[in-house]
């Protein structure tokens, strides 16, 4: 009986070549759909444990600052290193030589006589607060001030924050970084309309502390 039923329906089947003709097409729409799942899967854990990996990761940075009553932005440039459960040396290079360090005790600038805090209630110390989290992947301390909301996956992601608390809303509207294994870009954009473009170049997370970076770090 089945035999019949089955030489009976012979008729009606897509030849083999038919067949091999809609899996060449299927394969595709499903590796797409795959594709598409993990991208959407990629959430803020994953990116604060792809960002906190690396112990130190030495670059170059870009800073553009862009103001309303200025026609073009204001460049500075210097270099940077990020240190694991340490804190986050910025050096900036041009127009003028200046040293900072950011740690989980505050703000530091170098002078002749060594490291001195700085105030810790300027905007300029929330920024700089704000570039640490985001560089060590810090996701449950931005929780704390911002809306999260991120886009991508694992290789190319942005993430948007929205300020929640009232003291960040009166100085952001919106704060936007996008990367890969490593922060790229940071944006941040002012309520008053100027806004502040940090261009992270040429990161790299092979390279040790020298005994240097360790003893600016360690004071």
């Amino acid at each position: 009986m089945l035999a019949k039923i089955a030489h009976k329906n012979a008729g009606h089947l897509p030849p083999r070549g038919a067949l091999s003709f809609f899996a060449s097409k299927l394969a595709p729409t499903v590796a797409a759909l795959l594709m598409s799942f993990s991208a959407h899967a990629f959430d803020l854990q994953q990116l604060s444990d792809q960002l906190a990996k690396p112990s130190v990761i030495h670059g170059n940075f870009t800073q553009e600052k862009h103001l309303r009553a200025l026609p073009q932005p204001l460049v500075s440039k210097g270099t940077f290193v990020l240190a694991k459960d340490h804190g986050l040396l910025w050096l900036l290079k041009t127009p003028l030589h200046q040293d900072y360090r950011i740690t989980s005790q505050g703000i530091a600038r170098r002078d002749a006589n060594g490291w001195q805090l700085l105030p810790d209630k300027s905007a300029g110390a929330e920024q700089n607060r704000l570039f640490l989290a985001v560089l060590q992947g810090d996701s449950s301390g931005l929780q704390r001030d911002f809306d999260l909301h991120l886009q991508g996956d694992a290789q190319q992601w942005k993430l948007r924050l929205t300020p929640r608390s009232l003291l960040l809303k009166q100085v952001f509207t919106q704060i936007n970084i996008d990367g890969g294994a490593l922060v790229h870009t940071i944006e941040l954009l002012e309520t008053q309309g100027d806004s502040t473009l940090l261009r992270m170049q040429d990161s790299t997370a092979d390279q040790p502390l020298s005994d240097a970076e360790q003893h600016d770090l360690a004071q």
